[in-house]
């Protein structure tokens, strides 16, 4: 399998070398980003929520189609406070699943807390998110190459004990690349412990919804900074973000580019429901002149 997902990449970078970065906005058509469009929605996101900041990562890897000093989106030290499967227990025992209505019973399945409408601070998602055929379940990717965040030997990591019964905070990196191939913003996680140090994969799996954690969540090669980072897979976030958009849309609600990202960081809480970024972010989608 990991030689599959290395041919996977191969073609991955053969495709982008053709066709060149997206120019032409297909944003309500697919939900996807031309790459004028992410750099106009990371730049609205960096005024308006400060602890986001454009960086340019690793020289080397830097991508000619983007400005040299905005490659990719960051926050640093975003609070962790305690893991996404004793979230969802909990949200299990208190009714497990409910379905939000959008108008057509399609299906908005929101994975914690109380219904709420889009414009507030809630975590929402088609209930169709993912497909199983879509990623490779995670065993499959558990090689040793393939799960290392970084060289022990060059930076000190976390072995966080079992037993303990003890409740410890951490703190995640979020980046955020533009995929060139999907033509989607794509979240890369990187954890601390509460010393400050690197937390191993299996560290990071505790953090993330447990339906998502061997299905969307995978290691892989960051593309502007070094090391492996854990990756929410792009493959679905044009579909679904087109979902979301055609619903906000049903609404009378019309969604601007600079927007894009506010609405993408809301359903991917939905993934990392315990990882408190969405505290940097107040926005109202309810209308169309905010």
């Amino acid at each position: 399998m990991v030689l599959s997902q290395k041919l996977h990449q191969a073609f991955k970078d053969t495709v982008e070398r053709i066709t060149g970065p997206r120019t032409v906005s297909a944003l309500k058509e697919k939900g996807v980003l031309s790459v004028s469009e992410f750099i106009i929605t990371g730049d609205n996101l960096v005024a308006k929520c400060p602890t986001w900041s454009w960086e340019s990562g690793e020289p080397s890897k830097r991508k000619p189609y983007l400005p040299s000093e905005k490659q990719f989106l960051i926050t640093r030290k975003v609070p962790c406070l305690r893991r996404a499967a004793s979230l969802e227990e909990e949200y299990e025992a208190a009714g497990g699943e409910f379905l939000l209505d959008d108008g057509d019973n399609d299906g908005w399945l929101a994975t914690h807390g109380k219904p709420k409408e889009i414009s507030q601070k809630s975590s929402i998602m088609p209930t169709s998110f993912y497909d199983d055929e879509d990623i490779p379940d995670m065993p499959e990717f558990l090689e040793y190459d393939n799960i290392i965040l970084t060289d022990p030997s060059t930076c000190l990591v976390a072995h966080e004990p079992d037993d303990d019964n003890i409740l410890r905070t951490r703190s995640y990196d979020i980046s955020i690349t533009y995929d060139q191939y999907y033509h989607t913003p794509r979240v890369w996680l990187t954890g601390y412990d509460e010393l400050g140090l690197l937390l191993q994969p299996e560290l990071v799996f505790e953090d993330v919804s447990q339906d998502h954690a061997h299905k969307t969540v995978t290691m892989g090669d960051h593309p502007h900074l070094l090391g492996k980072h854990a990756s929410i897979h792009p493959c679905r976030h044009g579909a679904v973000m087109k979902k979301i958009i055609d619903v906000l849309m049903s609404r009378g609600v019309g969604l601007e580019v600079d927007k894009y990202l506010f609405l993408f960081l809301k359903f991917m809480a939905s993934v990392i429901p315990t990882i408190e970024y969405d505290y940097t972010m107040d926005f109202d989608f309810s209308s169309s002149n905010n």
